[in-house]
Parts: C-alpha cells; sequence; structure tokens
C-alpha cells in the first residue's frame, strides 16, 4: 500500500478549499482517505496564519511511515521546516527571448547608455 500526503480540493465553485490528508495513492483525488493531518485555504493571504494548517506530530509520523508528500505539499511542509526545500530549477530555455527580441533589447539598453552618457 503506498500511502501519498495530498491535498483534497473542497470548497464551492470558484472558492477552493483544500484538506491536507494521507491517501492511497491509487484513491481518486477527493476519495477515500486515510487521515486528514491539515488544511489549505489559497483565498486567505500570505501572511495569514490559517493559510495552512498543519499537525506537525501526524505529518512527522506519516513521513516516518514512509507516506511521499506531493510537490505542493512539500513547500508547505519546507515552510514548517520539517523537510527541506526542493531545489529551485532554472527555467527553460525556451520561454527565453529570441533572436530578434534579444537584438531589440541589445539596441534599446545601447540607446539608453547613450542618452545617459551625454546627459
Amino acid at each position: 500500500m503506498a500511502l501519498k500526503i495530498r491535498l483534497a480540493r473542497g470548497g464551492a465553485k470558484k472558492r477552493p478549499f483544500y484538506r491536507i490528508v494521507v491517501a492511497e495513492a491509487s484513491s481518486p483525488r477527493d476519495g477515500r482517505f486515510v487521515e486528514r493531518i491539515g488544511s489549505y485555504n489559497p483565498l486567505l493571504s500570505a501572511d495569514n496564519a490559517e493559510r495552512v494548517v498543519l499537525n506537525m506530530e501526524r505529518a512527522k509520523h506519516w513521513l516516518s511511515v514512509g507516506a511521499q508528500p506531493t510537490d505542493r505539499v512539500i513547500k508547505f511542509f519546507a515552510s514548517a521546516n520539517l523537510m527541506a526545500a526542493p531545489a529551485k530549477t532554472a527555467n527553460p530555455l525556451q520561454s527565453a527571448p529570441k533572436k530578434k527580441a534579444q537584438e531589440r533589447l541589445k539596441a534599446e539598453a545601447e540607446a539608453a547608455a547613450a542618452a545617459t552618457a551625454e546627459a
């Protein structure tokens, strides 16, 4: 039985609310779960204490038993100093400006440098 610590969505349409649950990996997202260990309300401001609520003791227990957290839950655990923060990955090269845009940016920077040199 592979266990996951993941989010289960609740709340109304366009008003999401998530429970942080321990569930079997094969069970549906909002379906059966083993235990609820917290909640996440994305509608609250980032500095609000009620945005992410965790039962730290139970989270530590499930991690020690071998439950695997999802990416979003890893971020919550990292902010609670429960585990190491994931390494940030570099942006893909696909999103970088293309050749013409790079030339245009370079020309604009040179023009701005020349304007400041004259003044």
